[in-house]
This record gives C-alpha cells, sequence and structure tokens, in this order.
C-alpha cells in the first residue's frame, strides 16, 4: 500500500520544517524499493499550497508547490509545518482545508508553530503540544489551552503527533515511517540519511 504524505507549503514556512518531513519520506521510499523490489512504494510525497503560485518560505527559499487545495487528492499522511503563520491563522479557508484534509487522513502531524494551525483548526484542543525552537508569543497568547511541553521533542496522541522545530521534525517523521512501515525501514532510511536516529 503506498501512501500519500501531504505537507503543507505556505510564505515564511521554515525549510528545514517542512523539507526535513520530505527528505525522510522520499529516502524512505528509495530505500524501501532496495529492501522489497517488487513491492509497492511506501510512500508518495507531495507538497500544497493555498494556491499553486510560487511561494517564498523563510530566507527567501522559492517554492512551488506540487498541487493546490483544489488539486491536492487524497491525503493519508498530513504534515503541518512551522515558521511565521500569523497570516496564515487568519486564513479562514486555509484552517478550514486543515480541519478538512485531517478528517480523512491516517495521521496528521505538526512541526514547531504549525501546531497552532492544528489548535486553530479544531484538531489538538487539550493536548499538550512539543517545544519549538523559538518562542512565539502572539498565537501561543491565543491557544492558552495548548500547553507546550518543555522536556518532550514531541507528543502523540493517536491520530495525532506534534512536534518541537528543527531537527525534531526530522525524528517525528522517521517515528511515522516506523509506524507506518516498520523499523527496519525507519532505521534503514536513518542510515541512508546518516542520521543518528534509534
Amino acid at each position: 500500500m503506498t501512501r500519500t504524505i501531504g505537507i503543507y507549503v505556505f510564505d515564511d514556512v521554515e525549510v528545514l520544517d517542512f523539507a526535513g518531513p520530505y527528505e525522510v519520506f522520499t529516502c524512505a521510499t528509495r530505500v524501501g524499493g532496495k529492501l522489497a523490489p517488487d513491492a509497492p512504494p511506501p510512500f508518495r510525497v507531495r507538497t500544497i499550497g493555498r494556491t499553486s503560485a510560487l511561494l517564498r518560505a523563510r530566507a527567501g527559499l522559492a517554492i512551488f508547490p506540487e498541487a493546490d487545495f483544489g488539486s491536492g487528492g487524497d491525503i493519508d499522511v498530513l504534515i503541518v509545518p512551522g515558521g511565521v503563520i500569523d497570516a496564515e491563522l487568519a486564513k479562514p479557508d486555509v484552517v478550514a482545508w486543515i480541519a478538512a484534509a485531517a478528517r480523512d487522513c491516517e495521521l496528521v502531524a505538526s512541526v514547531s508553530t504549525g501546531a497552532f494551525l492544528l489548535t486553530q483548526a479544531g484538531l489538538l484542543g487539550e493536548q499538550q503540544a512539543a517545544p519549538r525552537d523559538e518562542p512565539a508569543a502572539g498565537p501561543e497568547a491565543a491557544f492558552p489551552e495548548l500547553r507546550v511541553q518543555g522536556k518532550r521533542r514531541w507528543t502523540g496522541n493517536g491520530a495525532i503527533v506534534a512536534a518541537g522545530g528543527g531537527s525534531v521534525g526530522i525524528d517525528m517523521s522517521l517515528h511515522l515511517v516506523e509506524r507506518l512501515a516498520g523499523r527496519e525501514l525507519a532505521l534503514a532510511t536513518a542510515r541512508q540519511m546518516d542520521y543518528n536516529w534509534s
């Protein structure tokens, strides 16, 4: 079974927050093809934007989403990265799309301040979120019910996982590979990436 991983991208998205998970799942697919050449690929990864127009991530990296809200298709795993999210929180269609996409997903994950987008979409509620590398006083003040855990790299509540920022998004993505496709593939992927994970 091939699962589709949809990674939401937006202006001022943090590069490592979306690129880390993207690399993990695409690398897992390459490694999976070597481990089981006759099996279907474990993952198909797509970046999805509000529109398909050019975006600028933090530090100016240009991104063209592979799909938009209307053409994203079915998603099995939704990943919402962090970054500067104030503008995204103020877009009702973004929040509605995240909520609607999540209803049909096997797993939903956030990285860093992406947790606030999940909260705005009604997905995290009272769940504790993992810490972020950078404080976000504005969103944090707006969501007092989202309790930030200072000692945990990510938290999981069944189908929802919230991770801290930076390399923690890579750790969490390897954890998701393990959950979805087995520990052997997750460990082989980490080795292929030369990434210390266990």
